[in-house]
């Protein structure tokens, strides 16, 4: 239980802080600008890494755990488990962003939203078409949500392999995220996470009368995690190496099957011996 409330904490802090800095400084065009949205993100799992990662390993994104258990690194329960409460941290993580735009003044927000077009209540969701700062089509969205989930989750795959990365893992996984943040922003908002995506476009549904984000949303949960299943795929393949034996092992076989002749030898002499007594006995 303590992995999945540990699952829940880090997405509710990633979505609430980072899609909260995308949301209320303006957004691509505002204070936050691509680099200071894109660095938040990278820190914000860079903190939730050395915090919750040695309890539940970090993953805050339904398409790092598909990649886990394809991985066969996790169970389908403990898979479940970390999905629901993703989910959950996002959902909870959109409601207080919510609530947090309401404290905003309407008047400033009404000018932010006539004089330069940012909704500063629009609670970093992702989109395309007109959703989109470069109006991205809905096939350029699918791929290129697909191809930074798999690049972002064949980097975790990576640096989380060995034992010996442990120290310098949660650095890797934050500046891999801000490095496809920085791209994929002018397109698409960055998703690569599901959670993360479905979570304000919910809250805005429901609450912000505004369902372009949530009729879009399918997007950004089925491209990141074809775009995992690629990654887990590919990882797979360039990690799987053949046995070589080792000195070590060689030798340690080599005993074996001397100890284990010698045993073949001393049975032999056994049975000769024990013809050899009969013969006399007769």
């Amino acid at each position: 239980m303590k992995k999945y409330v540990a699952e829940f904490i880090g997405t509710f802090v990633l979505t609430f802080i980072a899609c909260g800095m995308a949301s209320f400084t303006g957004g691509l065009q505002g204070l936050g600008s691509l680099l200071g949205i894109s660095v938040a993100f990278g820190l914000t799992i860079v903190a939730m890494a050395y915090s919750v990662g040695n309890v539940s390993g970090c993953h805050i994104n339904p398409a790092v755990s598909l990649a886990m258990l394809v991985s066969k690194r996790m169970t389908v329960v403990d898979f479940l488990g970390y999905i629901i409460a993703q989910f959950a941290g996002a959902i909870v993580a959109g409601f207080a962003m919510f609530g947090v735009a309401n404290t905003i003044s309407s008047d400033l927000k009404k000018q932010f939203l006539s004089m330069y077009g940012i909704d500063l209540a629009g609670l970093g969701t992702n989109g395309y078409g007109d959703s989109s700062f470069l109006q991205v089509s809905l096939i350029g969205a699918l791929v290129v949500e697909a191809v930074l989930t798999c690049v972002f989750v064949f980097a975790i795959l990576g640096v989380t392999s060995k034992v010996e990365y442990q120290s310098v893992a949660g650095l890797v996984i934050g500046l891999t995220l801000t490095l496809v943040h920085l791209f994929g922003i002018p397109f698409t908002g960055t998703g690569v996470n599901p959670a993360r995506s479905f979570g304000p476009a919910l809250v805005k549904a429901v609450l912000g009368s505004d369902t372009t984000a949530l009729s879009q949303v399918w997007v950004f949960i089925v491209a990141p995690l074809v775009g995992a299943l690629v990654a887990a795929g590919l990882y797979a393949l360039i990690s799987s190496e053949p046995k070589v034996k080792t000195v070590e092992a060689v030798v340690a076989e080599d005993a074996e099957d001397d100890a284990s002749n010698a045993e073949k030898s001393e049975d032999a002499e056994d049975d000769a011996s024990n013809a050899e007594k009969s013969e006399d006995a007769e």
